[in-house]
């Protein structure tokens, strides 16, 4: 036998902890059935337009938007059901993708999964309904924001995480950045 046939194989290169998928994708699937379970009891409870006040400031009601955000496009003759729904199905895919490469990270993943779950959440209403159920509606002083559901706030939710992901890597850079300036000599003149 020849001393390279007895040696061991060497052994693999550390990878990097990666959160399985998986994981990520089921956090996106329990977000999907609290927010399709909540707008089945509102349907099932609430005419369209009804509400019930929860506190002064609170009601749950029952209100179709066939837009977006802020009811956007929601006057239009039907055409962005399926725009929405299309661009919630690359959005979905760009996610998943990006789930894949970055699940690692945290922070950034938990926000990705945030808004996949919200956007396969409203997509579910524009495919089933042609609408999306909303049914929390806050107000003061006789003004209303506009009503808005659990893959809404998981939506924003999710680009604020995004955000603070982003401002974590950019402070980073920065600190990275000034650390090799005064290392280099170039730091501030006295």
């Amino acid at each position: 036998m020849t001393p390279q046939a007895a040696s061991p194989p060497s052994a693999p290169s550390p990878q990097p902890h990666r959160a399985p998928l998986w994981r990520w994708l089921l956090l996106a699937l329990v977000l999907v059935v609290l927010d399709q379970g909540i707008k089945l009891w509102i349907v099932q409870n609430y005419a369209w337009g009804h509400s019930s006040a929860i506190t002064s400031f609170f009601n749950f009601v029952r209100v179709h938007n066939t837009g977006a955000a802020f009811s956007f496009l929601a006057g239009h003759d039907g055409w962005q059901r399926w725009f929405f729904v299309g661009i919630a199905a690359i959005a979905s895919a760009f996610l998943i993708w990006q789930l894949r490469s970055h699940g690692q990270h945290k922070l950034f993943a938990l926000a990705l999964t945030l808004i996949l779950g919200g956007a396969i959440g409203n997509a579910i209403d524009r495919l089933a309904y042609g609408y999306v159920v909303d049914y929390l509606d806050f107000h003061w002083a006789g003004r209303h924001f506009p009503a808005f559901n659990l893959a809404d706030m998981a939506i924003t939710a999710g680009v604020i995480g995004m955000l603070l992901v982003e401002w974590q890597r950019w402070r980073e850079e920065r600190r990275q950045q000034a650390s090799s300036a005064h290392g280099a000599g170039q730091g501030p003149e006295r």
